[in-house]
């Protein structure tokens, strides 16, 4: 891997081993409570408030995506969507933990899983954007940009 920080902690049952008992992690997209997705995000996310359900439908059909529930209910708790080629970059995005969840590290614990499920693309870099979370990213190996001169963005910024 050419980027560093990412901790091995995705187990083969598709389990993160610092999740805290009680909770589980799942790539199945078609699991998603995509409903209460768009709710949290176009609701209660600084960066994606007033997006359309469709918009947020065919965000997760061209994205990876990570959703973490309780075990027992079933009931979805945090989301995590990843826009990749899976062979040189990936945005990790639209990390949300539900507010009723919150302070249990299960952010984190989402954030780690993400980055151990990239880890064998051999990505050269991972991005994200923040405007408050930089401590949950930093626990999981994410640094400011060393050269943010060099990047450019078109669109909203």
């Amino acid at each position: 891997m050419r980027w560093h920080g990412a901790r091995r902690r995705w187990l083969d049952a598709g389990m993160s081993d610092d999740l805290p008992d009680g909770y589980e992690i799942s790539t199945d997209a078609a699991r998603l409570d995509v409903g209460l997705v768009h709710r949290w995000l176009s609701e209660d996310a600084y960066w994606a408030l007033g997006r359309s359900l469709r918009k947020q439908e065919d965000a997760i059909a061209g994205s990876l995506n990570f959703g973490l529930y309780d075990r027992a209910s079933g009931a979805q708790l945090a989301y995590a969507r990843v826009v990749t080629d899976r062979a040189t970059f990936a945005w990790l995005c639209d990390v949300y933990v539900d507010r009723g969840v919150r302070g249990k590290g299960l952010g984190g614990a989402l954030v780690d899983a993400v980055c151990a499920h990239l880890e064998p693309y051999g990505l050269r870099r991972v991005l994200l954007a923040t405007a408050d979370a930089h401590d949950v990213y930093a626990r999981a190996g994410f640094a400011p940009l060393a050269t943010p001169g060099k990047w450019m963005a078109l669109g909203e910024q």
